[in-house]
């Protein structure tokens, strides 16, 4: 995973597109290349961000509230149709205590403070992950969030919580087992789409474009079974200090990217066929002689 250098667009070129909000237009700088339709983001960097201002930890997630709300509003503005912020992992329950119960009042107050600009914005809610593990008051704040926003019609926000990619899959292999001991499921007839029907979010299409604040290269156990094929970007930026300038030099740098899942780009296609018919001339021309 190579970290990217690439400087943002320039605003002056914009697209406009019709957006399914109501009273909302849809405007983005003119890349030139492909726009990912849903984004993830590993919010990276914020404990570090702290200690370099001299502050605890806990400010540092406190701060990060701020580049949520401004990556989620670019996000929609610009017309991403899914975003999901890795927000709280599985693994983040071994924090010290004091930090995690700070981290679970911060997320009950960010889905209740945040509802009027995800209101405004046309924007849908959903939690992802082992959601019965948050507190009962963060669970059901976010319960209330996602039933509020069920019905806007832009983009979807997906906050992973208590989230670990093995987690996700060890549950659906789990489910999968259960209807196969009941007899509901024919073994011989699982194949990758099956497992997919039993992850916590089967309809959602996997992320075209994965982001990665502070400068590490790793997933981090997030989405494993998903970004397979996601296009890879590292910002040097911690997260409180990514906001949408960081944004749009991420998606000037995808729009640069070549998505080949394995096979080979047109260019390279064309290329491969005219060797081949090298090859076979040159064969037929030695079998004449």
């Amino acid at each position: 995973m190579a970290k990217s250098t690439a400087r943002p667009s320039s605003r002056s070129a914009l697209e406009q597109i019709q957006s399914p909000v109501p009273g909302l237009i849809i405007e983005r700088p003119d890349f030139g290349g492909p726009f990912p339709e849903h984004i993830a983001v590993i919010m990276d960097g914020n404990g570090r961000w702290a200690q370099e201002q001299s502050l605890r930890r806990v400010f540092g997630h406190k701060e990060g509230i701020h580049s949520v709300r401004e990556i989620t509003t670019e996000c929609a503005k610009m017309g991403v149709k899914s975003l999901t912020l890795y927000a709280f992992s599985v693994e983040n329950w071994k924090r010290p205590r004091h930090e995690v119960a700070y981290l679970m009042r911060l997320l009950q107050r960010f889905l209740v403070d945040e509802r009027p600009t995800l209101m405004k914005n046309g924007v849908r809610l959903k939690g992802l992950g082992r959601l019965a593990d948050l507190p009962e008051q963060a669970l059901a704040e976010l319960r209330r969030t996602e039933v509020l926003t069920a019905e806007n019609s832009g983009m979807l926000l997906r906050l992973a919580l208590s989230y670990g990619g093995r987690s996700e899959i060890a549950d659906a292999l789990r489910s999968i087992a259960v209807q196969v001991q009941q007899g509901a499921l024919d073994p011989a007839q699982i194949d990758e789409e099956t497992l997919r029907q039993y992850l916590y979010d089967p309809h959602t299409p996997d992320p075209d474009l994965l982001i990665r604040t502070a400068g590490e290269l790793r997933v981090s156990n997030f989405l494993l079974w998903q970004i397979s094929y996601s296009e890879l970007y590292v910002a040097r930026e911690c997260w409180p200090d990514f906001r949408a300038k960081h944004l749009r030099a991420a998606l000037a740098d995808y729009a640069r990217r070549v998505r080949k899942f394995g096979s080979l780009s047109k260019g390279s296609q064309a290329a491969a066929g005219a060797e081949k018919s090298k090859v076979r001339l040159a064969w037929r021309r030695g079998s004449s002689q």
